[in-house]
């Protein structure tokens, strides 16, 4: 069954509401937002939704995020991300950028090739050793240009990003996530980091703490003239900034998810030997683990999604179990 869509949503799926007439449209959805896949655009609206990490239910708080969005993704991202656009409403007549009150905002962005994303292109097992390490390349410089954040990266911070993790997911054990991976996984968060405290304490002083993408996983990778690497988080300062060593985990868990641990060692072979920090490695598989669970947390969210189709929320389920199975595999 397929969910009756808002008023907004089914105007922007009509080619009149576009300055440039596109002549397909398709429509996209993750839990927080509608994205709309024109020939050479992609417009993204944020959806008006509180999940408790990210609050859109103002229309201001909406604006602000549009423009957040498009100042930190130019920075892995600088020729794709062009602008924040109004949705207007004259009578019954939605439109981007016409005339009548904003009633919306969207991101403006090019439209990147899909054939070229890193998941596609895992799927299809045409992802190199050299692409990989090419990643891990631009990740080591941009991390090493990130701005230091003091107030983050601590012990206080990442139980807090952990146990917003464990208590939001309660309501899928037994669903998405057994009883015992849930208990074996919380146990084994809180017992590293009670044992590793001061290699946590170690990595705050050492200005591993940066300003980072936040969401670095292979859907968000695109392979063009450039490695364009988007869709970094901007509803959560929390969530961005972090260790170097959480991000670095962040796409070598995906790597893995896809079957591919080969490549996922290469990467963090490639990013260890640029960046010089070694001592990541000490915390790779904890904070795979917590990667993994956050992956398998977002897929969880999606069946409590209205809006999306009963075939994508099955997906949604089974890619949620695989997810807090591989973050078990870590301990």
């Amino acid at each position: 069954m397929t969910p009756k869509l808002p008023e907004l949503v089914q105007a922007l799926l009509e080619p009149k509401a576009y300055p440039e007439c596109p002549q397909q449209i398709e429509l996209a959805q993750t839990q927080m937002s509608f994205v709309f896949l024109t020939n050479n655009y992609v417009y993204k609206v944020k959806k008006p939704v509180n999940l408790g990490y990210l609050d859109y239910t103002t229309l201001g708080k909406r604006q602000f995020y549009c423009y957040r969005e498009i100042e930190l993704n130019r920075r892995l991202c600088p020729d794709v991300y062009l602008s924040v656009v109004p949705i207007t409403r004259d009578k019954n007549n939605f439109s981007i950028g016409g005339r009548g009150k904003a009633i919306e905002y969207a991101v403006k962005m090019r439209r990147l090739p899909q054939e070229a994303m890193m998941d596609v292109l895992l799927t299809n097992n045409q992802v190199s050793p050299e692409m990989v390490n090419n990643v891990a390349r631009k990740l080591a410089e941009f991390h090493q240009k990130a701005e230091i954040v003091s107030g983050f990266g601590d012990l206080d911070t990442i139980t807090t990003n952990t146990e917003e993790n464990f208590t939001q997911t309660e309501k899928y054990i037994g669903n998405t996530i057994p009883r015992d991976t849930y208990v074996n996984i919380t146990n084994y968060t809180h017992a590293f980091m009670i044992e590793n405290t001061p290699l946590f304490h170690k990595r705050v002083a050492g200005g591993r703490i940066r300003d980072c993408h936040g969401d670095l996983h292979a859907a968000h990778i695109c392979f063009t003239d450039d490695i364009c690497i988007y869709d970094c988080i901007e509803f959560n300062d929390r969530f961005r900034y972090c260790d170097v060593a959480s991000e670095v985990a962040f796409l070598a868990m995906d790597l893995d998810h896809y079957g591919r641990a080969d490549l996922s060692r290469c990467f963090v072979n490639v990013y260890v030997a640029r960046s010089q920090d070694k001592e990541l490695l000490k915390l790779l598989n904890f904070y795979k683990c917590y990667r993994a669970y956050v992956r398998g947390k977002v897929e969880s969210f999606k069946l409590d999604d209205p809006h999306i189709p009963d075939e994508e929320r099955a997906r949604a389920l089974s890619t949620a179990r695989s997810y807090f199975d591989l973050a078990e595999s870590y301990i």
